[in-house]
Order: C-alpha cells, then sequence, then structure tokens
C-alpha cells in the first residue's frame, strides 16, 4: 500500500535534502529531529535542547531556517501526524489531555465546555479565512468552473464530505459535476475521459490521501485545469494546480474541523451561481 505523504515527511524530506548545507550545530538538530520524531511531539523545547546537545536557541535557529516563526511552531506538525496516526478517537483524546497536563484549564471535559471550545476555535478560523484567500484566486477559479464542461470533484476519507457538499451544490446550478469516489476501486477509471476543456477540484489535507495525489497527476496529463483545496503551499496537490486554495481549519489536537473548507466551496458555489445569472 502507497505511503501517504504528510506534512511531516515533507519536512523530513526537506531537512534530508538540505542536511549537507547545514552547519554544525544545525546537523545535530537535524539528525535529532529525523532519528526522534514521535518524542518531539510532548518533549520540552529544553528536553529537545538537551539531548540533541545543543543551545535551545539552536533550535530556533534550525526551525528559522526551515521557515517556522518558532520551534513550538514546528513542533505542532510533530504533534498533528501522532495524532493523525491515532486511528482511534479514544486514543486521539488519551494523547489530548497529556499534551493538556502542562495547562489543566485547556483541556475540556464537560460536553458543554467541548462544545465552547470548538465553537471558539473555529470562529477565530473563520475569521481568519478571508484573509488567506485572494480575490485574484476567487475570480480565477469561478472563471474556470464557469468555462468548464465538466467538472470533476476529488474528495476521500475525512475531505469526502466536502467534495460531496460541492458536487451537490453543483448539479443544483446545473453544471455537469462528478464526485471521484473511487467506487469498487475504479479511481482512474472514472477520470479516464477528462480533457482539457474540464476542471478537476482536489481537496485533501494531510496525511494527503495517495490515490487522490494520483488522480491529479492524472489530470494534469490529460491537460484539465485543476483546482486545489488543501493545508499546505507544500501539499503534494499545490504543484499541478492552477488555483490553489490553502486552508487552516481549526483543530485541537487530532480532531480537526472543516468549518473553513466547507465555508470556501460554498462561497465558490454562490459566486459561480452569480456569474451565471449574469
Amino acid at each position: 500500500m502507497a505511503s501517504h505523504p504528510t506534512q511531516l515527511s515533507i519536512l523530513q524530506d526537506e531537512i534530508r535534502k538540505r542536511y549537507d548545507e547545514l552547519s554544525k550545530r544545525l546537523k545535530q538538530v537535524a539528525r535529532y529531529i529525523l532519528d526522534n520524531s514521535n518524542s518531539i511531539a510532548f518533549d520540552t523545547v529544553a528536553s529537545i535542547a538537551e539531548r540533541a546537545d545543543v543551545p535551545p536557541s539552536t533550535l530556533i535557529r534550525f526551525a528559522s531556517a526551515f521557515g517556522f516563526s518558532g520551534f513550538n511552531e514546528m513542533k505542532q506538525i510533530f504533534r498533528q501526524h501522532l495524532m493523525e496516526e491515532t486511528v482511534s478517537y479514544t486514543e486521539r483524546a488519551r494523547l489530548f489531555r497529556q499534551n493538556a497536563n502542562s495547562d489543566p484549564t485547556a483541556a475540556p471535559e464537560k460536553p458543554q465546555e467541548v462544545l465552547n471550545m470548538f465553537t471558539m476555535v473555529n470562529v477565530q478560523a473563520l475569521q481568519q479565512l478571508p484573509g488567506l484567500v485572494k480575490p485574484e484566486q476567487l475570480d480565477e477559479a469561478i472563471r474556470l468552473l464557469a468555462n468548464a464542461e465538466n467538472i470533476y470533484v476529488i474528495g476521500l476519507r475525512r475531505s469526502f464530505s466536502v467534495a460531496s457538499y460541492l458536487t451537490y451544490a453543483l448539479r443544483h446550478l446545473e453544471r455537469r459535476a462528478f464526485l471521484i469516489d473511487g467506487l469498487g476501486g475504479m479511481f482512474s477509471e472514472q477520470l479516464s475521459m477528462v480533457s482539457p476543456k474540464d476542471v478537476v477540484i482536489a481537496i485533501s489535507y494531510s496525511p494527503y490521501a495517495s490515490e487522490a495525489v494520483e488522480l491529479v497527476e492524472l489530470g494534469a496529463r490529460k491537460g484539465a485545469k485543476q483546482i486545489a483545496i488543501t493545508d499546505s503551499q507544500v501539499s503534494p496537490l499545490s504543484a499541478f494546480s492552477d488555483v490553489c486554495f490553502v486552508m487552516h481549519e481549526a483543530q485541537i489536537d487530532g480532531f480537526r474541523s472543516q468549518v473553513v473548507s466547507m465555508c470556501l466551496v460554498q462561497a465558490l458555489a454562490v459566486s459561480l451561481a452569480l456569474n451565471n445569472a449574469k
């Protein structure tokens, strides 16, 4: 079974690729990070620095060298990966509580507290959304959709609900929209008729579904225009996209929302409807 690329695996590949050009101290950090990904998720900066035999300031320099504002921001990728690899929601909850031990007031216990926390983080994520999306991105996406003969929507596993809603909305706009769900394992067959006159919309977040990446590559080979909805500029979807929307979904460790992505696709559908009404 093909492994799914994740934000962590992409970061690890980048560290390996740039290893030879790093200073001696940064190489020490690189080696420790590559060899201890699980422990980094919950260890303190001080303990990581001690085990890597470098000053804490070196960890900050290392994070900065790879585009992070601080080492704690880099740690979030390791923590998220650990959560993603933990399939059981019960186990995720245990890890969530373990993470919250340093700040017990941050861990919701009662259902109302859980609701309050998810509401709060989703509101914050939605408030950030307009700043993440450029007007020209929206305009180009609507132009591509308006001119498309067929629209193929790809969204597997966690992304399936967003893809399903978008396909539903496009059908109500009387567009030829097709949801690629891979029924019977027929992923490539469902996209086999795609042409340069069509648009492929791919939705995938870390860990990126390998089937989605393969379909995006197929669409590119067939010359179709592509719109990506993903969570990182270095997502494997972005390299093939004509328009790439990078979403920052609300999350509490391993429990991630879809509110921001759903808001975006609703905006695309309504904008397309208004464009059709001109």
